[in-house]
């Protein structure tokens, strides 16, 4: 048995593996500058355009995931692996948590879709999915909302972006829509300009478009009008409460008498036989 000719075999074999690990190494640490590198100006881009915070983590987060997968491979084809068969059991895998959590995907990808299109955005008054609230967080599977009443509540995201989405921040104003009731002895047309003068006085209302008072329907108490102020989201409750003051106090003065409630009473005599 020749041992040098062995000894040589092992040297050159321990080289060449030597050298395919340093290879290895090498392409490692160079894929993971470049992908530094993508991750870097990629984030950069957004910024300059002011995209959100979250619409950022999520482009890079994506990414960098994305090209550190695609390295792996590139390491492992360069071992000499059969990367053929790791994609398809990449995608096998896929499939199996794709199926497994199809409910967690689903609000994944309605979360994206929200990034993109942007209904609503972070401090955003909407209702959406029996929700109203101040938008705290658009995360990739949940939406993190603040109630009135100051309970964070969390939302999937699919139940979101399947449901109606009202966004009450958009606009420049908003309406307060409110009823009073009046007497039918009791002059609508008095009525509507007392309550025009009164609502224009309320902190925050707007003066264009101005209050609106109109005669909506008709009940068995008389005419109902309908009290239209408009103010600024951010004062909406504030409105809201002044102006269902402003209607106790114009309607309850003297000239407006208080809605009578009809009543018929039907009197029945029974019939005594007689003995």
């Amino acid at each position: 048995m020749n041992w040098n000719s062995i000894w040589q075999l092992v040297q050159d074999k321990a080289a060449a593996v030597g050298l395919q690990i340093l290879g290895a190494l090498v392409l490692y640490v160079v894929g993971r500058w470049l992908i530094g590198l993508v991750v870097g100006a990629v984030t950069r881009i957004l910024t300059r355009q002011r995209i959100e915070p979250t619409v950022m983590r999520f482009v890079g987060n994506t990414l960098a995931v994305a090209l550190n997968v695609t390295l792996v491979v590139a390491i492992l084809g360069y071992f000499g692996v059969q990367t053929t068969t790791f994609a398809a059991l990449i995608a096998a895998m896929g499939l199996a948590i794709g199926t497994a959590w199809s409910g967690l995907l689903a609000n994944f990808a309605a979360g994206a879709f929200l990034l993109v299109l942007r209904p609503f955005k972070v401090g955003d008054v909407i209702a959406a999915a029996g929700m109203t609230g101040v938008v705290h967080e658009i995360g990739l599977f949940v939406t993190t909302i603040d109630a009135p009443d100051n309970i964070r509540t969390f939302v999937g995201n699919n139940k979101i972006f399947s449901d109606t989405i009202q966004n009450f921040s958009v606009n420049p104003h908003r309406r307060v829509d409110l009823q009073a009731q009046i007497s039918g002895a009791a002059d609508p047309r008095l009525a509507i300009a007392r309550l025009k003068e009164r609502l224009a006085t309320i902190p925050n209302v707007c003066k264009d478009p101005a209050p609106d008072v109109t005669m909506l329907t008709f009940s068995p108490f008389g005419p109902v009008l309908a009290v239209r102020p408009f103010c600024h989201n951010d004062h909406y409750w504030q409105v809201y409460f002044d102006a269902n003051m402003a209607i106790r106090e114009v309607l309850g003065d003297a000239a407006f008498p208080g809605p009578a409630y009809p009543m018929a009473i039907h009197e029945h005599k029974a019939s005594v036989a007689s003995a």
